[in-house]
Parts: C-alpha cells; sequence; structure tokens
C-alpha cells in the first residue's frame, strides 16, 4: 500500500476513534443507548468449535415487511453501517465444560475458540449457547442466545459459497449497482439467480445415506449486513448457514475495506482445518477474485475439492479466458473448475457426479426455467462441461 495511503487510513482511524470517545462521554448513541451482544452463527465439531459476534448499543433493526419503501430502506441501511460499538467490551460465554470470558476489538467484535466437555451430543445440528455482558455492566444483564452448527460425522461433504452475485444478484463488478442495490432493497426486495435455492437445498441433502451436508457462506460484504443476509435465506428458502463476512471497519492499517483474498481464504483455511475429513464443493462468480482464491485452495488441500462452480458475470473475453486457464490446472490437480452460465448447469453437473439425486435436479431445473442462458456480455455459454434451520431464540440448550 502507498504510503499516502497508509498516512491517510491513520489519520482516518484516529478521528473515528475520538469521535467514538466523544459519544461515548456526552451518550449521543443510537437507540436507547442499552448494550448488547449480536451473535453470529457459530459451527465446529463435537469437541471444538468457534464462535463470533459483536457487543453495539441500540435496538436491533426490525425484519423487513412488505411494502417498505426506499425511504424505510435507506433509513435502515443508514442505521446499520452508522452502528454504535462498544470497544473492550466482555462477554462471558457458557457452554458445556465453560464458561469464558471474552473481550471485544475497538470494533466492538469478539471471538472465541471453544473446547465442550462434555462432548456436544451427536444427533442435534444446532447447538445453544448462552452469552452474557459482563462489561459494561447492566440491570439485568444483558443476555441473549447463538447458535453452533455441528455437522453430523456421517456428513458426505461441505458447500463453501460466496453470496454477492453468486446467490443473490448485486451487481458487485459496478459501483453503481451494488450501491443501489445495498441502500434501496431490503430482504424482501433482493432477488437470487434462479435455481439456487432447489440446488443449494440439493447440495445440503444430497444423494447417499447421509442425512446433512453443511452449508457455508464466505463473502466480503460487511458484518453490518448480517441480519439482512439471514434474513434473505430464510425468506428464500435458501439452506441456512454460518456467514462469514468482513468487518469494513476503518482501522490504523486501511483507510478502506481491502484484503479481499485474504479475508476470504482465511476463512475457508478455518473452516477446511476444522473438518479435516470433509471433502468439500465451492462456489463463486467471476467479478472478482472468486477463481484465483478457489484455485490456492485446491492447491493448498489436495484431494479435499470435489468440485469449484464459478458464475460467469463478467462480460470481458479476457477474464473468461484467465479462468478456462485456472481450470486446467485445477483439473490437472485432481478437481474440476466449472466457470456457467446458470445454475442449471452446475446442477447437471453435480448430478452426474452423484452428489444430488435426479429428481432434486429436476427441481432445480423447474426452478431454473426464467434465468437467462447468455452471459451480460453477450458471448454465450462458456461452460460446456470444461430443518435444517436453527432453533428459534428461547430454545432449550443442547447438552
Amino acid at each position: 500500500m502507498a504510503d499516502w495511503k497508509r498516512s491517510i487510513g491513520k489519520f482516518v482511524h484516529r478521528v473515528e476513534q475520538k469521535l467514538d470517545a466523544q459519544r461515548e462521554r456526552y451518550g449521543l448513541t443510537g437507540g436507547d443507548g442499552a448494550a448488547r451482544i449480536e451473535p453470529y452463527r457459530g459451527y465446529g465439531c463435537a469437541d471444538r468449535a468457534y464462535l463470533k459476534g459483536r457487543v453495539l448499543r441500540g435496538a436491533p433493526i426490525p425484519a423487513a415487511e412488505e411494502g417498505h419503501g426506499v425511504v424505510m430502506n435507506i433509513a435502515a441501511m443508514i442505521q446499520r453501517f452508522e452502528s454504535d460499538e462498544v470497544p473492550g467490551a466482555r462477554v462471558r460465554i457458557h457452554y458445556p465444560g465453560g464458561p469464558v470470558t471474552v473481550t471485544a476489538d475497538e470494533e466492538g467484535f469478539f471471538e472465541a475458540w471453544i473446547d465442550p466437555r462434555p462432548q456436544f451430543a451427536p444427533g442435534a445440528l444446532w447447538h445453544t449457547l448462552e452469552l452474557e455482558l459482563e462489561h459494561p455492566a447492566s440491570n439485568p444483564p444483558a443476555r441473549c442466545q447463538a447458535q453452533l452448527l455441528v455437522p453430523p460425522a456421517e456428513s458426505a461433504f461441505g458447500v463453501i459459497s460466496d453470496l454477492d452475485d453468486t446467490v443473490v444478484k448485486t451487481g458487485a463488478t459496478s459501483l453503481l449497482r451494488m450501491a443501489r442495490t445495498t441502500f434501496l432493497s431490503n430482504a424482501r426486495t433482493r432477488v437470487p439467480f434462479p435455481g439456487v435455492a432447489a440446488f443449494y437445498r440439493a447440495l445440503q441433502k444430497g444423494a447417499g445415506e447421509s442425512p446433512f451436508n453443511p452449508v457455508f457462506y464466505v463473502s466480503s460484504s460487511p458484518w453490518n449486513l448480517h441480519d439482512l443476509l439471514s434474513e434473505f435465506l430464510t425468506i428464500q428458502k435458501i439452506p441456512i448457514g454460518p456467514l462469514m463476512l468482513r468487518d469494513w471497519g476503518v482501522s490504523a492499517q486501511e483507510s478502506m475495506p481491502s484484503g479481499h483474498a485474504g479475508h476470504k481464504l482465511g476463512a475457508i483455511r478455518r473452516i477446511m482445518d476444522l473438518f479435516p475429513a470433509l471433502p468439500f464443493i465451492l462456489i463463486g462468480d467471476s467479478g472478482q477474485e472468486d477463481p484465483e482464491i478457489y484455485h490456492r485452495v485446491v492447491h493448498d488441500y489436495p484431494d479435499r475439492i470435489l468440485a469449484v462452480y464459478i458464475r460467469n458475470v463478467t462480460p470481458r473475453p479476457d477474464r473468461v479466458e484467465a479462468i478456462r486457464k485456472l481450470a486446467a490446472e485445477v483439473e490437472k490437480a485432481g478437481s474440476a473448475l466449472l466457470l456457467t452460465d446458470d445454475t442449471l448447469a452446475a446442477a447437471r453437473h453435480a448430478a452426474s457426479r452423484g452428489w444430488i439425486t435426479e429428481a432434486a435436479l429436476a427441481e432445480v431445473a423447474a426452478d431454473a426455467r426464467d434465468e437467462h442462458r447468455p452471459t451480460p456480455s453477450g458471448t454465450g455459454a462458456v461452460n460446456r462441461e470444461l430443518s435444517t434451520e436453527p432453533p428459534p431464540p428461547g430454545a432449550k440448550p443442547n447438552g
């Protein structure tokens, strides 16, 4: 990074720190000023799990309703990005063999690795942990529940998927389209690609005796959108899974969000290292660096990647050619990378490998019948063969 960019980052970071200190000093906080814990879905195996969350002030944003217009959508988005974090907050996590107390960073984020004793009981996909805010103190203390996904040992494979322009139409290749989608839409008006919901449900169910294949979402979208994206998945009946998003807060090292590849590689490696015996299918798009990131994952984890599916959203022929070269290298490594114009092409490949059933393929085809086959550039197809839901709040904890 150029020196001037680093200097700007440090300056903006100092300004943000001073503004946060003044807001804290004079009580200029969002909502009623009460601190609360915002837990994110965690994941793990029977004897080890990862959990992340954030401590914020103010009431959570209400779920989107039918009829919410542009003004309400913009107001909700401003509230998300004007989040009033609580730096240095202490959160106590109760789990079998616990508890443990963790401290939030300057952006209010906290994370923890836990080793349950006894181990999480088999048979339950989602396990509930109790979280309590120790500092800042309140009477009564702020409490909430966090959900942990623990896939069964019989899972045949896992799925790691991007979100923007892979699951949901975002227009991430255009700053204007992406801004319009981000600020003018809500969880009910965002549009998934046709066939995605049926395809992801088919992958989660699998084709053999496996009762459940976990789905993880790794995206460079900011954590500020966690509630919106979770709500979107539920509304569209797309399998629920842990979301690994990104901190877009300005730091002394960054003047603006960067490190897209580093964030994604780190999140993917954490998942794959936690489940060393589980193979994976990777799903992304051609708009940013997904092909290059997944190519690196194939190299770093030999024989662990069953296939890579890349949705073609880039009109440039040079980009298509670059991805084809990556596909050839992935094939030499014993896997497959398909650059696809639609969801159905990826589903057909998965069915041909026995990862989803023919009945599920028919459902994807029916769901995707309205999807346009040509790429945005009009260059035509490029891939010619180149509950499972968590329990509601208040559910009785497991273990």
